[in-house]
Protein backbone atom coordinates (compact mmCIF):
# COMPACT_ATOMS: atom_id res chain seq x y z
CA UNK A 1 0.00 0.00 0.00
CA UNK A 2 1.40 3.38 -0.99
CA UNK A 3 1.49 6.10 1.65
CA UNK A 4 1.62 9.85 1.43
CA UNK A 5 4.75 11.34 2.99
CA UNK A 6 4.38 14.29 5.35
CA UNK A 7 7.23 16.38 6.71
CA UNK A 8 6.43 18.08 9.99
CA UNK A 9 7.98 20.02 12.82
CA UNK A 10 6.19 17.93 15.42
CA UNK A 11 4.45 14.55 15.28
CA UNK A 12 2.32 13.42 18.23
CA UNK A 13 0.87 9.98 18.92
CA UNK A 14 -2.20 10.18 21.16
CA UNK A 15 -4.93 12.81 21.53
CA UNK A 16 -5.44 12.74 25.27
CA UNK A 17 -4.66 15.69 27.52
CA UNK A 18 -0.90 15.63 26.90
CA UNK A 19 -1.18 15.25 23.14
CA UNK A 20 -3.85 17.93 22.80
CA UNK A 21 -2.02 20.53 24.87
CA UNK A 22 1.22 19.93 22.97
CA UNK A 23 -0.34 19.94 19.52
CA UNK A 24 -2.49 23.02 20.16
CA UNK A 25 0.44 25.02 21.55
CA UNK A 26 2.79 24.06 18.73
CA UNK A 27 0.18 24.82 16.06
CA UNK A 28 -0.51 28.23 17.60
CA UNK A 29 3.23 28.91 17.27
CA UNK A 30 2.88 28.23 13.55
CA UNK A 31 4.62 24.84 13.70
CA UNK A 32 3.53 22.11 11.29
CA UNK A 33 1.93 19.50 13.52
CA UNK A 34 0.65 15.99 12.82
CA UNK A 35 -1.52 14.31 15.47
CA UNK A 36 -2.40 10.60 15.37
CA UNK A 37 -5.41 9.20 17.27
CA UNK A 38 -7.01 5.90 16.32
CA UNK A 39 -9.66 6.02 19.04
CA UNK A 40 -11.60 8.86 20.66
CA UNK A 41 -10.31 12.42 20.67
CA UNK A 42 -9.88 13.55 24.27
CA UNK A 43 -8.45 10.23 25.36
CA UNK A 44 -9.25 8.42 28.58
CA UNK A 45 -10.12 11.49 30.66
CA UNK A 46 -12.96 12.77 28.51
CA UNK A 47 -14.40 9.45 27.39
CA UNK A 48 -13.78 6.94 30.19
CA UNK A 49 -12.19 8.66 33.18
CA UNK A 50 -12.47 12.09 34.78
CA UNK A 51 -15.56 13.37 33.01
CA UNK A 52 -17.93 10.38 33.19
CA UNK A 53 -16.82 9.42 36.70
CA UNK A 54 -17.43 12.93 38.04
CA UNK A 55 -20.78 13.04 36.27
CA UNK A 56 -21.99 9.83 37.91
CA UNK A 57 -20.53 10.95 41.24
CA UNK A 58 -22.60 14.13 40.96
CA UNK A 59 -25.76 12.08 40.48
CA UNK A 60 -24.81 9.84 43.41
CA UNK A 61 -24.10 12.89 45.58
CA UNK A 62 -27.52 14.29 44.75
CA UNK A 63 -29.14 11.03 45.87
CA UNK A 64 -27.13 11.09 49.09
CA UNK A 65 -28.11 14.72 49.73
CA UNK A 66 -31.77 13.78 49.53
CA UNK A 67 -31.29 10.90 51.98
CA UNK A 68 -29.24 13.03 54.40
CA UNK A 69 -31.49 16.10 54.23
CA UNK A 70 -33.50 15.05 57.28
CA UNK A 71 -30.61 15.90 59.63
CA UNK A 72 -31.00 19.51 58.45
CA UNK A 73 -34.75 19.46 59.01
CA UNK A 74 -35.71 18.72 55.41
CA UNK A 75 -37.61 15.43 55.01
CA UNK A 76 -37.51 14.36 51.37
CA UNK A 77 -37.75 10.58 51.76
CA UNK A 78 -35.92 7.96 49.74
CA UNK A 79 -34.88 9.23 46.27
CA UNK A 80 -36.12 7.42 43.17
CA UNK A 81 -33.17 6.52 40.93
CA UNK A 82 -33.71 6.49 37.16
CA UNK A 83 -30.47 4.82 36.13
CA UNK A 84 -31.08 5.35 32.42
CA UNK A 85 -31.45 9.09 33.09
CA UNK A 86 -28.27 9.04 35.18
CA UNK A 87 -26.37 7.50 32.28
CA UNK A 88 -27.91 10.06 29.93
CA UNK A 89 -26.46 12.75 32.22
CA UNK A 90 -23.05 11.07 32.01
CA UNK A 91 -23.14 10.93 28.22
CA UNK A 92 -24.38 14.52 27.99
CA UNK A 93 -21.43 15.70 30.10
CA UNK A 94 -19.05 14.00 27.67
CA UNK A 95 -20.89 15.42 24.66
CA UNK A 96 -20.89 18.96 26.06
CA UNK A 97 -17.13 18.92 26.63
CA UNK A 98 -16.23 16.99 23.47
CA UNK A 99 -16.17 19.97 21.06
CA UNK A 100 -13.16 21.41 22.92
CA UNK A 101 -11.21 18.22 22.18
CA UNK A 102 -12.68 17.52 18.75
CA UNK A 103 -10.94 16.87 15.46
CA UNK A 104 -12.71 19.89 13.95
CA UNK A 105 -11.30 22.24 16.58
CA UNK A 106 -7.75 21.01 16.21
CA UNK A 107 -7.88 21.06 12.43
CA UNK A 108 -9.12 24.62 12.80
CA UNK A 109 -5.93 25.37 14.72
CA UNK A 110 -3.91 24.00 11.83
CA UNK A 111 -3.16 20.50 13.17
CA UNK A 112 -3.22 17.62 10.69
CA UNK A 113 -5.29 15.00 12.54
CA UNK A 114 -5.02 11.40 11.34
CA UNK A 115 -7.43 8.88 12.90
CA UNK A 116 -5.20 5.83 12.54
CA UNK A 117 -2.79 3.76 14.62
CA UNK A 118 0.81 4.89 14.21
CA UNK A 119 4.18 3.31 14.92
CA UNK A 120 7.86 4.11 14.49
CA UNK A 121 9.72 2.56 11.57
CA UNK A 122 12.95 4.52 12.13
CA UNK A 123 14.31 7.01 14.69
CA UNK A 124 12.84 9.89 12.67
CA UNK A 125 9.84 8.23 10.99
CA UNK A 126 6.32 7.23 11.99
CA UNK A 127 3.88 5.35 9.79
CA UNK A 128 0.18 4.58 9.76
CA UNK A 129 -1.99 2.84 7.18
CA UNK A 130 -2.16 5.90 4.92
CA UNK A 131 0.81 8.16 5.72
CA UNK A 132 4.50 8.28 6.52
CA UNK A 133 5.58 11.16 8.73
CA UNK A 134 9.13 12.44 9.01
CA UNK A 135 9.43 15.04 11.75
CA UNK A 136 12.02 17.05 13.63
CA UNK A 137 10.47 16.08 16.96
CA UNK A 138 7.99 13.49 18.21
CA UNK A 139 5.82 13.19 21.33
CA UNK A 140 4.49 9.84 22.50
CA UNK A 141 1.27 10.40 24.46
CA UNK A 142 -0.41 7.03 24.03
CA UNK A 143 -1.59 6.78 27.65
CA UNK A 144 -2.45 3.74 29.73
CA UNK A 145 -5.21 1.14 29.92
CA UNK A 146 -6.75 -0.93 32.68
CA UNK A 147 -4.39 -3.63 33.96
CA UNK A 148 -6.14 -6.98 33.97
CA UNK A 149 -4.62 -9.28 36.59
CA UNK A 150 -4.04 -12.95 35.82
CA UNK A 151 -6.70 -14.38 38.12
CA UNK A 152 -8.06 -17.79 37.09
CA UNK A 153 -11.55 -17.55 35.67
CA UNK A 154 -11.55 -13.79 35.17
CA UNK A 155 -10.93 -14.04 31.44
CA UNK A 156 -14.05 -16.20 31.02
CA UNK A 157 -16.34 -13.54 32.47
CA UNK A 158 -17.77 -10.31 30.99
CA UNK A 159 -15.88 -8.12 33.47
CA UNK A 160 -16.11 -4.33 33.36
CA UNK A 161 -13.32 -1.75 33.24
CA UNK A 162 -13.35 2.03 33.51
CA UNK A 163 -14.03 2.02 29.75
CA UNK A 164 -16.89 -0.47 29.49
CA UNK A 165 -18.80 0.40 32.67
CA UNK A 166 -20.32 3.40 30.88
CA UNK A 167 -22.10 1.01 28.53
CA UNK A 168 -24.34 -0.30 31.32
CA UNK A 169 -28.05 0.22 30.71
CA UNK A 170 -29.25 -1.13 34.07
CA UNK A 171 -28.04 -0.64 37.63
CA UNK A 172 -25.96 -3.61 38.82
CA UNK A 173 -27.62 -5.60 41.57
CA UNK A 174 -24.28 -6.33 43.25
CA UNK A 175 -21.08 -4.75 41.93
CA UNK A 176 -17.85 -6.49 42.96
CA UNK A 177 -14.87 -4.16 42.50
CA UNK A 178 -11.32 -5.49 42.28
CA UNK A 179 -9.02 -2.75 43.58
CA UNK A 180 -9.56 0.09 46.09
CA UNK A 181 -7.58 2.85 44.44
CA UNK A 182 -9.19 6.13 43.33
CA UNK A 183 -11.24 4.50 40.55
CA UNK A 184 -12.51 1.69 42.74
CA UNK A 185 -13.41 3.96 45.67
CA UNK A 186 -15.09 6.61 43.55
CA UNK A 187 -17.21 4.22 41.51
CA UNK A 188 -17.88 2.00 44.50
CA UNK A 189 -19.37 4.87 46.46
CA UNK A 190 -21.26 6.17 43.42
CA UNK A 191 -22.97 2.87 42.63
CA UNK A 192 -23.73 2.22 46.30
CA UNK A 193 -25.47 5.59 46.60
CA UNK A 194 -27.41 4.87 43.42
CA UNK A 195 -28.69 1.59 44.88
CA UNK A 196 -26.25 -1.23 44.09
CA UNK A 197 -24.81 -3.56 46.69
CA UNK A 198 -21.05 -2.99 46.46
CA UNK A 199 -18.10 -5.07 47.62
CA UNK A 200 -14.67 -3.50 47.27
CA UNK A 201 -11.68 -5.85 47.59
CA UNK A 202 -8.08 -4.66 47.85
CA UNK A 203 -5.12 -7.01 48.24
CA UNK A 204 -3.11 -4.26 49.94
CA UNK A 205 -4.38 -1.12 51.66
CA UNK A 206 -7.08 1.11 50.21
CA UNK A 207 -5.66 4.34 48.76
CA UNK A 208 -2.22 3.46 50.07
CA UNK A 209 -0.59 6.60 48.61
CA UNK A 210 -2.71 8.91 50.81
CA UNK A 211 -2.44 9.88 54.48
CA UNK A 212 -3.67 6.90 56.55
CA UNK A 213 -5.69 9.02 59.00
CA UNK A 214 -7.48 10.70 56.11
CA UNK A 215 -8.20 7.36 54.41
CA UNK A 216 -9.72 6.24 57.72
CA UNK A 217 -12.25 9.09 57.41
CA UNK A 218 -13.25 7.82 53.98
CA UNK A 219 -13.51 4.23 55.20
CA UNK A 220 -16.17 5.32 57.67
CA UNK A 221 -18.09 7.11 54.94
CA UNK A 222 -17.95 4.12 52.60
CA UNK A 223 -19.26 1.86 55.35
CA UNK A 224 -22.07 4.32 56.07
CA UNK A 225 -22.99 4.20 52.37
CA UNK A 226 -23.21 0.40 52.54
CA UNK A 227 -19.94 -0.37 50.76
CA UNK A 228 -18.22 -3.45 52.11
CA UNK A 229 -14.47 -2.80 51.95
CA UNK A 230 -12.17 -5.82 52.33
CA UNK A 231 -8.46 -5.03 52.60
CA UNK A 232 -5.39 -7.25 52.76
CA UNK A 233 -7.11 -10.06 50.90
CA UNK A 234 -6.70 -11.14 47.29
CA UNK A 235 -8.99 -13.01 44.93
CA UNK A 236 -7.83 -16.54 44.16
CA UNK A 237 -10.26 -17.22 41.33
CA UNK A 238 -13.58 -16.30 39.75
CA UNK A 239 -16.34 -18.64 38.62
CA UNK A 240 -19.86 -18.37 37.25
CA UNK A 241 -21.35 -16.53 34.32
CA UNK A 242 -22.81 -13.16 33.36
CA UNK A 243 -25.16 -11.98 36.09
CA UNK A 244 -24.13 -14.74 38.50
CA UNK A 245 -20.44 -14.36 39.32
CA UNK A 246 -18.62 -15.78 42.33
CA UNK A 247 -15.36 -14.35 43.65
CA UNK A 248 -13.33 -16.83 45.69
CA UNK A 249 -11.18 -14.89 48.15
CA UNK A 250 -7.95 -15.99 49.75
CA UNK A 251 -8.96 -17.51 53.08
CA UNK A 252 -12.02 -19.26 51.71
CA UNK A 253 -14.78 -16.64 51.65
CA UNK A 254 -16.94 -16.50 48.54
CA UNK A 255 -18.88 -13.46 47.34
CA UNK A 256 -21.70 -13.65 44.81
CA UNK A 257 -22.16 -10.67 42.50
CA UNK A 258 -23.94 -9.70 39.32
CA UNK A 259 -21.05 -7.63 37.90
CA UNK A 260 -17.27 -7.36 38.31
CA UNK A 261 -15.37 -4.12 37.80
CA UNK A 262 -11.60 -4.46 37.41
CA UNK A 263 -9.90 -1.39 38.90
CA UNK A 264 -6.55 -2.96 39.76
CA UNK A 265 -4.25 -0.32 38.33
CA UNK A 266 -3.08 0.79 34.91
CA UNK A 267 -0.50 -0.37 32.38
CA UNK A 268 1.24 1.65 29.65
CA UNK A 269 0.14 1.36 26.03
CA UNK A 270 3.45 0.65 24.28
CA UNK A 271 2.86 -2.56 22.32
CA UNK A 272 1.72 -0.83 19.10
CA UNK A 273 4.40 1.88 18.94
CA UNK A 274 7.41 0.15 17.35
CA UNK A 275 9.73 1.56 20.02
CA UNK A 276 12.70 -0.62 19.08
CA UNK A 277 12.82 0.93 15.63
CA UNK A 278 13.18 4.36 17.25
CA UNK A 279 15.73 3.32 19.88
CA UNK A 280 13.33 4.04 22.75
CA UNK A 281 13.21 2.08 26.00
CA UNK A 282 10.13 1.23 28.05
CA UNK A 283 9.55 -0.47 31.38
CA UNK A 284 6.55 -1.44 33.51
CA UNK A 285 5.79 2.23 34.24
CA UNK A 286 5.95 3.43 30.64
CA UNK A 287 8.43 5.17 28.34
CA UNK A 288 11.83 5.73 29.96
CA UNK A 289 12.50 9.48 29.86
CA UNK A 290 14.37 12.13 31.81
CA UNK A 291 12.99 14.97 33.91
CA UNK A 292 12.45 17.05 30.78
CA UNK A 293 10.54 14.12 29.27
CA UNK A 294 13.17 13.36 26.61
CA UNK A 295 13.76 9.70 25.74
CA UNK A 296 17.00 7.96 24.70
CA UNK A 297 16.13 9.09 21.16
CA UNK A 298 16.69 12.82 21.50
CA UNK A 299 14.07 13.57 18.86
CA UNK A 300 11.37 11.90 20.93
CA UNK A 301 9.58 12.99 24.11
CA UNK A 302 7.01 11.17 26.25
CA UNK A 303 4.09 12.94 27.92
CA UNK A 304 1.14 12.09 30.11
CA UNK A 305 0.54 8.72 31.75
CA UNK A 306 2.91 6.96 29.34
CA UNK A 307 5.87 8.96 30.70
CA UNK A 308 5.71 7.00 33.96
CA UNK A 309 5.72 10.12 36.17
CA UNK A 310 2.13 9.78 37.35
CA UNK A 311 -1.35 9.19 35.94
CA UNK A 312 -3.26 12.45 36.30
CA UNK A 313 -4.94 14.56 33.62
CA UNK A 314 -3.60 17.86 34.97
CA UNK A 315 -0.11 16.34 35.12
CA UNK A 316 -0.48 15.32 31.46
CA UNK A 317 -1.44 18.90 30.58
CA UNK A 318 1.58 20.17 32.49
CA UNK A 319 3.78 17.75 30.51
CA UNK A 320 2.54 19.33 27.31
CA UNK A 321 3.53 22.74 28.66
CA UNK A 322 6.96 21.45 29.69
CA UNK A 323 7.65 20.15 26.19
CA UNK A 324 6.50 23.40 24.56
CA UNK A 325 8.68 25.46 26.91
CA UNK A 326 11.73 23.36 26.17
CA UNK A 327 11.24 23.09 22.40
CA UNK A 328 9.81 26.43 21.35
CA UNK A 329 10.39 29.00 24.09
CA UNK A 330 13.97 28.21 25.06
CA UNK A 331 12.93 27.94 28.71
CA UNK A 332 14.58 24.87 30.26
CA UNK A 333 11.85 23.29 32.36
CA UNK A 334 11.73 20.08 34.38
CA UNK A 335 8.44 18.26 34.74
CA UNK A 336 9.14 17.84 38.46
CA UNK A 337 9.46 21.60 38.98
CA UNK A 338 5.79 22.08 39.85
CA UNK A 339 3.90 20.49 42.76
CA UNK A 340 1.13 18.25 41.44
CA UNK A 341 -2.11 17.75 43.41
CA UNK A 342 -3.74 14.31 43.60
CA UNK A 343 -7.43 14.07 44.46
CA UNK A 344 -10.01 11.38 45.13
CA UNK A 345 -13.50 12.68 44.39
CA UNK A 346 -15.38 10.61 46.92
CA UNK A 347 -17.45 12.10 49.72
CA UNK A 348 -15.59 13.07 51.81
CA UNK A 349 -12.95 13.79 49.21
CA UNK A 350 -9.20 13.44 49.62
CA UNK A 351 -6.56 15.78 48.24
CA UNK A 352 -2.82 15.88 48.67
CA UNK A 353 0.23 17.64 47.32
CA UNK A 354 3.75 16.49 48.02
CA UNK A 355 4.92 14.00 50.63
CA UNK A 356 2.91 12.10 53.19
CA UNK A 357 4.13 12.38 56.76
CA UNK A 358 5.67 8.89 56.58
CA UNK A 359 7.54 9.63 53.34
CA UNK A 360 8.74 12.97 54.67
CA UNK A 361 10.14 11.37 57.82
CA UNK A 362 11.90 8.75 55.67
CA UNK A 363 13.65 11.52 53.74
CA UNK A 364 14.15 14.22 56.37
CA UNK A 365 13.96 12.44 59.72
CA UNK A 366 13.69 14.68 62.77
CA UNK A 367 13.49 17.87 60.72
CA UNK A 368 9.84 17.13 59.96
CA UNK A 369 6.94 18.61 61.92
CA UNK A 370 3.19 18.33 61.44
CA UNK A 371 0.34 20.75 62.10
CA UNK A 372 -3.35 20.19 61.49
CA UNK A 373 -6.85 21.59 61.89
CA UNK A 374 -10.07 19.53 61.98
CA UNK A 375 -13.29 20.47 60.22
CA UNK A 376 -15.22 19.85 63.42
CA UNK A 377 -13.64 23.15 64.50
CA UNK A 378 -14.52 24.99 61.28
CA UNK A 379 -17.65 27.14 61.39
CA UNK A 380 -18.67 26.53 57.76
CA UNK A 381 -18.40 22.75 58.15
CA UNK A 382 -20.45 22.94 61.36
CA UNK A 383 -23.12 25.03 59.63
CA UNK A 384 -23.29 22.51 56.79
CA UNK A 385 -23.56 19.59 59.20
CA UNK A 386 -20.57 17.90 57.56
CA UNK A 387 -17.52 17.99 59.80
CA UNK A 388 -15.63 14.88 58.64
CA UNK A 389 -11.90 15.31 57.99
CA UNK A 390 -9.58 18.27 58.18
CA UNK A 391 -6.29 19.74 56.99
CA UNK A 392 -2.81 18.38 57.68
CA UNK A 393 0.45 20.18 56.81
CA UNK A 394 3.77 18.33 56.71
CA UNK A 395 6.63 20.79 57.23
CA UNK A 396 10.38 20.69 56.82
CA UNK A 397 13.24 22.93 57.86
CA UNK A 398 12.30 26.61 57.88
CA UNK A 399 8.61 25.77 57.54
CA UNK A 400 9.00 24.43 54.00
CA UNK A 401 5.76 22.85 52.81
CA UNK A 402 6.69 19.22 52.17
CA UNK A 403 3.11 17.96 52.01
CA UNK A 404 -0.42 19.31 52.20
CA UNK A 405 -3.33 16.94 52.85
CA UNK A 406 -7.05 17.59 53.04
CA UNK A 407 -9.91 15.21 53.78
CA UNK A 408 -13.47 16.44 53.62
CA UNK A 409 -15.95 18.34 51.51
CA UNK A 410 -14.35 20.50 48.76
CA UNK A 411 -10.90 19.14 49.63
CA UNK A 412 -9.76 19.61 46.02
CA UNK A 413 -10.49 23.34 46.05
CA UNK A 414 -8.94 23.83 49.48
CA UNK A 415 -5.73 22.12 48.39
CA UNK A 416 -5.51 24.59 45.51
CA UNK A 417 -4.64 27.32 48.04
CA UNK A 418 -1.56 25.36 49.01
CA UNK A 419 -0.70 24.43 45.41
CA UNK A 420 -0.33 28.12 44.55
CA UNK A 421 1.87 28.70 47.59
CA UNK A 422 4.04 25.64 46.93
CA UNK A 423 4.46 26.53 43.25
CA UNK A 424 6.01 29.83 44.33
CA UNK A 425 8.33 28.10 46.79
CA UNK A 426 6.42 29.48 49.77
CA UNK A 427 6.49 28.25 53.35
CA UNK A 428 3.91 27.68 56.04
CA UNK A 429 4.22 31.36 56.97
CA UNK A 430 2.79 32.31 53.57
CA UNK A 431 -0.41 30.40 54.40
CA UNK A 432 -1.01 32.58 57.48
CA UNK A 433 -1.04 35.91 55.63
CA UNK A 434 -4.06 36.01 53.30
CA UNK A 435 -7.39 37.22 54.66
CA UNK A 436 -9.95 34.55 53.77
CA UNK A 437 -13.71 35.03 53.66
CA UNK A 438 -15.73 33.88 56.65
CA UNK A 439 -17.18 31.34 56.93
CA UNK A 440 -15.33 29.13 54.48
CA UNK A 441 -13.71 25.72 54.69
CA UNK A 442 -10.54 27.26 53.31
CA UNK A 443 -10.01 28.90 56.69
CA UNK A 444 -8.94 25.48 57.98
CA UNK A 445 -5.70 25.61 56.01
CA UNK A 446 -4.89 29.04 57.49
CA UNK A 447 -5.78 27.83 60.99
CA UNK A 448 -3.51 24.81 60.58
CA UNK A 449 -0.66 27.08 59.48
CA UNK A 450 -1.30 29.50 62.34
CA UNK A 451 -1.30 26.66 64.85
CA UNK A 452 2.32 25.93 63.87
CA UNK A 453 3.36 29.37 65.14
CA UNK A 454 1.33 29.41 68.38
CA UNK A 455 4.25 28.36 70.64
CA UNK A 456 6.23 31.38 69.41
CA UNK A 457 3.49 33.96 68.88
CA UNK A 458 1.86 33.28 72.26
CA UNK A 459 4.86 31.85 74.13
CA UNK A 460 6.69 33.23 77.20
CA UNK A 461 8.84 35.70 75.26
CA UNK A 462 5.84 37.06 73.36
CA UNK A 463 3.89 37.48 76.60
CA UNK A 464 6.78 39.32 78.22
CA UNK A 465 7.21 41.57 75.19
CA UNK A 466 3.49 42.33 75.10
CA UNK A 467 3.62 43.21 78.78
CA UNK A 468 6.54 45.57 78.22
CA UNK A 469 4.83 47.36 75.34
CA UNK A 470 1.62 47.59 77.33
CA UNK A 471 3.49 49.25 80.20
CA UNK A 472 5.18 51.74 77.86
CA UNK A 473 1.92 52.75 76.21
Amino acid sequence: MSRDTIRADLCIIGAGAAGLVTSAGAAMLNRKVVLFEAREMGGDCLNFGCVPSKAILSAAHAAHTVRAAAKLGVNAGEPKIDFAAVMDHVRKAIADIEPNDSQDRFEGLGVRVIREWAHFTAPDTVESDSVTVKAKRFVIASGTRARIPSIPGLDTLPYLTNETIWQLDALPRHLFILGAGPIGCELGQAFARLGSDVTLVEAGTALGAFEPDHVAVLREALAADGVRLIEGTGVERFSGEAGAITAHLAGGETINASHVLVAAGREPVTDTLGLEAAGIEADARGIVCDDRLRTANRRVYAAGDIAGKGALTHLAGWHGSVILRNLYFGVPTRQSSNPIPACVYTSPGLAQIGLTEAKAREQYGGKVSVTSWPFHDNDRAIAEGDTAGGVKLVLGKGGKLLGVHVAGARSDDIAALAAITMAKGGTVRDLTGPVLAYPTRGEAIKRAAGKHFEPVVFGPFAKAWAGLLSALH
